[in-house]
């Protein structure tokens, strides 16, 4: 039985523990709530923009945008892969990465073994992880959660759209975990560029598309409306990501914090035991003194 000293230690240090937990735990919550309302807010906004763009999608031909959503044989792609920059968030990290290594051995297989897949990085643990990985890491960007804003993102999706449109790439996916709630994310793989919009048919007739009036006109609309689709769609995904981050970390705390009080618990039931032994030693040995007094 651990002697009263020890188990005084460990109570102080589980204490301690639980006090940090508890603290990241409020931390997690206070940035779950801003980051919830703000892909609550964002979806239905993306969501309207793609079937805008559902009805002018007949519209696409001889535009310089057209690009954006033209198939062509993929003989280099990128990956987009986003993470985040701490741990202590569960397996929030560990299934991002353990499902790209698996789409990658199904998907790329080819295009990796001959050198022609890169990594985009958004996130420190995904970087530092593929960085010593056998994966080419063309690109990392660990610094855009520190200020998660539409402009930042920006920048970002206007250079991935300038290296599609060059043909530097023939395909870019992303892979991040999509907000659901605050104990669920669901890890997602979107195709980010070639741009595909479901087909306007299945919410709309043609004859109804073409009775509306568009204004200033499909092309001057499309011009402006493609691009501001795949800024949004890039920042949809990082705010989704940021938001199961902050769901998964409040969850883990959550449980960590559950599990110092079971321990304390047990350690509070330790004591108990080895101080009574103690007393019981000591009453013990008084008597055993006594009655050799006696003698």
């Amino acid at each position: 039985m651990p002697n009263l000293k020890e188990v005084r230690t460990r109570i102080t240090s589980v204490k301690s523990t639980q006090q940090i937990t508890s603290a990241m735990k409020l931390v997690a919550a206070s940035k779950l709530r801003k980051a919830q309302t703000a892909i609550q807010m964002l979806r239905p906004y993306a969501e309207k923009l793609l079937e805008i763009l559902q009805n002018l999608s007949s519209s696409l031909e001889n535009l310089e945008e057209a690009v954006y959503v033209e198939e062509r044989p993929v003989e280099k792609a990128m990956l987009i892969v986003v993470t985040s920059n701490r741990g202590l968030c569960g397996p929030f990290n560990g299934n991002v990465i353990r499902r790209t290594k698996k789409y990658i051995s199904e998907a790329y297989p080819e295009l990796n073994s001959k050198g022609n897949l890169d990594l985009f990085c958004i996130g420190k643990k995904g970087s530092d992880h593929f960085s010593k990985s056998n994966f080419n890491v063309a690109r990392v960007n660990n610094e855009i959660f520190d200020e998660l804003t539409f402009e930042n993102v920006t920048d970002i999706a206007e250079d991935l759209m300038r290296q599609f449109k060059s043909k530097e790439y023939d395909k870019i996916e992303i892979i991040y975990n999509k907000f659901v709630n605050a104990a669920v994310q669901e890890l997602t793989i979107e195709q980010y560029l070639p741009l595909i919009p479901p087909e306007a048919e299945e919410k709309h007739g043609k004859e109804e598309i073409t009775d509306f009036i568009f204004e200033p006109g499909k092309e001057e609309i499309i011009t402006e409306l493609l691009p501001k689709t795949l800024r949004i769609q890039l920042y949809k995904s990082l705010i989704d990501s940021f938001a199961s981050e902050q769901g998964a970390r409040m969850t883990a705390m959550h449980q960590a914090t559950e599990n110092a009080k079971e321990i304390l618990r047990d350690l509070q039931l330790s004591y108990n035991k080895a101080r009574q032994a103690a007393i019981t030693k000591e009453l013990l040995e008084i008597v055993s003194g006594a009655e050799a007094l006696k003698g």
